[in-house]
């Protein structure tokens, strides 16, 4: 698999406060979409999230995003090393994602940006 990047997932309680300081820091522009019923702003390197509890906790367990070249390429790759896929792949706003857990028991998701 071809590993582009790494997002790091930051649930915040305010998210138009926590876009003005990470688009500070990184010097990015926010881009905004909606998750189910979590707001996200993607600002750099950084996905800030915000929305009910009950999704956010959810959301922490997994450690980072991951971005690929191909999710079906990376699917095939976590399947060889025995990792387990907790969901997808699915389109998203933006391409198709899944969440692995790892052998060792990290989460990662993994995301693209081809469209179906």
């Amino acid at each position: 698999m071809n590993i582009l990047g790494t997002a790091l997932r930051v649930c915040v309680r305010d998210l138009e406060e926590s876009i003005t300081v990470y688009e500070r820091l990184t010097g990015a522009e926010a881009m905004r979409f909606r998750r189910g019923g979590v707001a996200v702003a993607a600002v750099g390197s950084f996905f800030l999230m915000s929305g009910p509890e009950a999704e956010l906790s959810v959301l922490r367990k997994i450690t980072a995003t991951i971005a690929v070249t191909d999710v079906d390429e990376a699917l095939a790759d976590l399947r060889a090393v025995g990792a387990e896929i907790i969901a997808g792949p699915v389109p998203t706003p933006i391409g198709r994602n899944l969440v692995a857990r790892h052998p060792d028991g990290a989460i990662f998701e993994y995301v693209d940006r081809k469209q179906e």
